[in-house]
């Protein structure tokens, strides 16, 4: 049987406080990690992802943007569909009543 390891969560507001706090350079690593009461190699691991997700902050702008133009799209798509379904319960309300006068007629 394997046995299943159960760690601390984090939020991400405390992980970016313990990095801003490492990368401002006033106390050593594991000065903040017994401060905080977590790993030093916890605390470099969410230095690195950090370091290397901070472009994408500065992307998101661009991404947003993405999905405006999605949804516009998307509104414009189900726009259509409904024009589309309108037109088709009127042809088939016409032809179900066309299809009873034949059917009285043929009676």
């Amino acid at each position: 049987m394997m046995s299943e390891k159960h760690g601390k969560r984090y939020t991400p507001r405390f992980k970016f406080q313990v990095v801003m706090e490492i990368l401002s350079g006033t106390k050593a690593i594991g000065k903040i990690a017994r401060s905080y009461g977590v790993h030093p190699i916890i605390i470099t691991h969410w230095k690195k992802e950090f370091i290397e997700k901070g472009p994408e902050i500065f992307a998101r702008e661009t991404t947003i943007h993405e999905y405006e133009k999605r949804i516009e799209e998307l509104e414009r798509l189900i726009g259509h569909k409904e024009v589309e379904i309108a037109l088709l319960k009127n042809f088939l309300a016409g032809s179900s009543a066309m299809l009873a006068s034949v059917v009285v007629a043929v009676v």
